[in-house]
């Protein structure tokens, strides 16, 4: 507030000495001036009522000549003071309403507003670096869940468009420089309520600048960015940054499973991904060669993913040196038969078009699909803008960066213990688990979008479970019974039981709950909103144990013992 005070009264400087030198003049002119009294009698005006007429008319109220009629001497005065005061006015709200206009002050007032506006915030929340694809979809996803975010938003373009989205709960944001160490401190990075910063700009430097600047002022506040290069993986990675998400290496790692393990790969898919793919894409064939056309970052981490699930592959590349491609390569873009021809396509089972361009991928695919309309096909979109033509071009996957890393960033968010889960599944099962678990999913929420959620057992998550007496046992299923009729089940299903360091994947319905054990669900997002009733009210859980309505309330007691007596 002082730098807003600070520029006020320099660039009014001016105005207000003109205006004080205006009113004193003609204060000091109106004492002077000798009037006459109402018997005729010589009069002077003291201060304090020539300050008293100078100020009404210099507002233009005017009450009239007071207390007596004015001579001829002090109505000619009077007159130049007029125009005078009017003129001194004038050019201070002229002035006033000039810097008022400024696009500088504008910015430190609309800055001055957010810190004031982070400072009240008495709800957990994040701090949102980058307003892009990633970002819009993580603060949607988090405001459906009504968790706080703050944004920070280099380009004004975004920030008018979060004032469009229209979301539930209102969001602190900001145009500003979200590298800058004093715009994070702004922006509440030291505020108590501040659970963690997500760098999800589009420039790596900046999110790395954004990572190291949390680090270093809060080292134990949680930090996930964003990344598009080895160097900045590493480097985030080298000072403990929470989590780092690469899009092609995780798009690689969700994409190889298809060759090898179609259920696990459903399973990790609905899972992460709010819009599953459903579950007849499984039966299409996978195993055999594949083609990848461009050999950059994300054609070099599909690669090395399909590589090592021992996947035969063959490169089309437009570069010239054939020492940098693995062999077998073909040299072009993909885009005309012909290439695609030398590269094999008609014996292929899949394609990958992932170059720079949206227009040669989409071109890539249309070719192959022509000479062979039984491949796989994977296109890399890479501008949002190009939505409606991808989701029309009729490909079996879309990969878009910034989707995959809002959906990893969620997961990691809203349910932590879900990629304690999926490592397990990948590390410990086989494609046949995997299919009966799908089953099992589909039969919860059919083609509905699946929703994945945690409790743990203390007293900030679950405090009515923490409620009950020694004797009452509390099993796995009492929490998913519907609170409104306990002979109804919940559509969900656990997923994961930890306890210290035993975890068990899918535990039964039979399962005793202790303090500190942490549950993983899946389901529809209905079973998570009944499900925290039954954890937070201590009523509700005893009716789900009991059947029987219980309530503390002064009333209830009193029916209850008349109803002894």
């Amino acid at each position: 507030m002082n730098d807003v005070i600070y520029i006020l009264l320099r660039r009014l400087r001016a105005p207000l000495v003109t205006l004080i030198l205006v009113y004193a003049v003609s204060v000091l002119g109106l004492v002077l001036i000798p009037g006459q009294d109402d018997q005729g009698q010589p009069w002077r005006m003291d201060f304090f009522h020539a300050f008293y007429f100078v100020s009404f008319m210099g507002s233009t109220i005017g009450f009239g000549e007071v207390p007596y009629p004015f001579t001829d001497a002090q109505r000619f005065w009077t007159l130049a003071c007029i125009y005078a005061t009017v003129i001194a006015w004038l050019y201070s709200i002229g002035t006033l309403l000039a810097l008022l206009q400024e696009p500088a002050f504008g910015r430190l007032m609309r800055r001055r507003a957010f810190v004031n506006e982070v400072r009240r915030l008495r709800e957990p929340f994040y701090l949102v670096c980058g307003y892009g694809v990633t970002g819009s979809l993580v603060v949607k996803k988090l405001a459906a869940r009504e968790m706080r975010t703050v944004v920070l938003e280099l380009k004004q373009e975004r920030v008018d468009a979060l004032e469009m989205d229209g979301l539930s709960i209102r969001v602190p944001r900001l145009c500003a420089d979200a590298s800058l160490p004093d715009m994070l401190h702004d922006a509440g990075l030291r505020h108590a309520c501040c659970i963690g910063v997500l760098a999800l700009t589009d420039d790596d430097q900046a999110n790395l600048s954004i990572a190291i600047a949390s680090k270093v002022l809060v080292p134990e506040r949680m930090v996930i960015s964003r990344t598009e290069s080895d160097v900045t993986t590493a480097n985030l990675g080298s000072f403990g940054t929470d989590l780092v998400v690469d899009p092609f290496r995780a798009y690689a790692e969700y994409l190889v499973l298809t060759t090898h393990a179609p259920y696990t790969h459903l399973v990790y898919d609905w899972l992460l991904n709010p819009q599953h793919r459903p579950m007849a894409t499984v039966h299409k064939r996978r195993e055999g060669r594949w083609i990848i056309c461009g050999y950059g970052r994300f054609g070099r981490a599909l690669y090395g993913a399909f590589r090592q699930a021992g996947v035969e592959l063959t490169l089309i590349d437009e570069g010239k040196d054939e020492q940098a491609l693995p062999a077998p390569r073909v040299q072009g873009i993909g885009t005309e038969a012909v290439t695609l021809e030398a590269a094999g396509v008609t014996e292929a089972v899949g394609i990958v078009a992932g170059t720079f361009h949206d227009a040669d991928n989409l071109s890539i695919i249309m070719t192959a699909r022509a000479l062979n309309p039984r491949l796989t096909t994977v296109v890399r979109q890479n501008l949002g803008e190009n939505d409606l033509v991808f989701q029309n071009s009729r490909a079996d996957f879309v990969m878009e960066p910034g989707r995959i890393i809002a959906n990893r960033i969620l997961a990691q968010i809203k349910t932590p213990l879900l990629p304690v889960f999926i490592e397990r599944m990948l590390r410990e099962h086989d494609d046949v688990w995997a299919h009966v678990l799908l089953n099992r999913m589909s039969h919860v929420v059919g083609e509905r979008e699946l929703d994945s959620w945690s409790f743990r057992l203390c007293d900030e998550e679950t405090p009515a479970l923490l409620m009950l007496q020694q004797e009452q046992v509390l099993k796995l299923r009492t929490l998913m019974k519907d609170p409104r009729d306990r002979t109804r089940s919940l559509p969900c299903m656990p997923l994961m039981h930890r306890r210290g360091e035993q975890v068990r994947l899918l535990p039964g319905e039979l399962c005793e709950l202790q303090q500190g054990d942490e549950i993983l669900f899946c389901g529809l997002s209905e079973a998570l909103h009944k499900m925290e009733w039954t954890v937070n009210n201590y009523n509700q859980l005893q009716y789900l144990l009991t059947g029987r309505e219980h309530s503390d309330t002064l009333l209830s007691r009193l029916l209850h013992r008349g109803g002894k007596h």
